[in-house]
C-alpha cells in the first residue's frame, strides 16, 4: 500500500481529530447537505469557525464528483485566493479546487485551511490524480456560481449555499 506525503500523513492525523470533534456536533449539524436545483446542484456547508465552512464546502464540492473513500492523499499543493468578502471568497475557493481537478486530474479529499480572511485564504489541500480503474466520475462540474450564494454567521454557526452548474 502507497503511503501519503509526509504533509498529507500529518494532516490526515490532525483531520482524524478534527473529524471526532465534528462528529461530536454532527448530532446538531452535518458537515454538508445536497439541495434540490432545476438542472444544477446545490448544497449547504456548515462549519463552527471560518475554516470548516470552508473546507466542509470542498469536501462537498468533490463529493459531487467522486465518492471521497476512493482518493488517497498522495499529493499535496498550496492554495490561495483573494476576493472581496467571503462570499466571493467562497467561488473563488471552490473554483480553483474545480481547475486543479479540470486540468490536472487532481482529486482532492483533505482541506486544511492555514489562514482565512475575508478577503484571502491559504490551505494545504492533498488528493490523488484520477485513475480510471478507481474513480469513477458521478458527474462533471462545469463551474461554481454566485447563484443563491451567500455565506453567513447564524447563532454561531457558519453557514454556506453554493449552486454548481452541471
Amino acid at each position: 500500500m502507497e503511503q501519503p506525503c509526509k504533509s498529507c500523513y500529518t494532516y490526515g492525523k490532525q483531520a482524524r481529530r478534527l473529524k471526532s470533534l465534528q462528529e461530536e456536533h454532527s448530532a446538531v449539524l452535518p458537515k454538508y447537505e445536497y439541495i434540490e436545483h432545476t438542472a444544477d446542484l446545490g448544497f449547504r456547508a456548515y462549519g463552527t469557525s471560518p475554516e470548516l465552512l470552508f473546507a466542509n464546502a470542498a469536501e462537498a464540492l468533490f463529493e459531487v464528483l467522486v465518492s471521497l473513500e476512493t482518493i488517497r492523499p498522495k499529493e499535496e499543493r498550496i492554495v490561495e485566493v483573494e476576493a472581496p468578502g467571503f462570499d466571493t471568497l467562497m467561488v473563488s475557493w471552490l473554483s480553483e479546487l474545480l481547475y486543479l481537478f479540470d486540468t490536472e486530474g487532481l482529486l482532492l479529499k483533505l482541506f486544511e485551511i492555514k489562514r482565512i480572511e475575508e478577503d484571502y485564504l491559504r490551505a494545504t489541500v492533498c488528493g490523488e490524480f484520477m485513475d480510471q480503474a478507481r474513480h469513477e466520475i458521478r458527474t462533471g462540474i462545469k463551474a461554481v456560481t454566485y447563484h443563491k450564494l451567500y455565506v453567513r454567521k447564524n447563532d454561531g454557526m457558519w453557514e454556506t449555499q453554493v449552486i454548481v452548474d452541471l
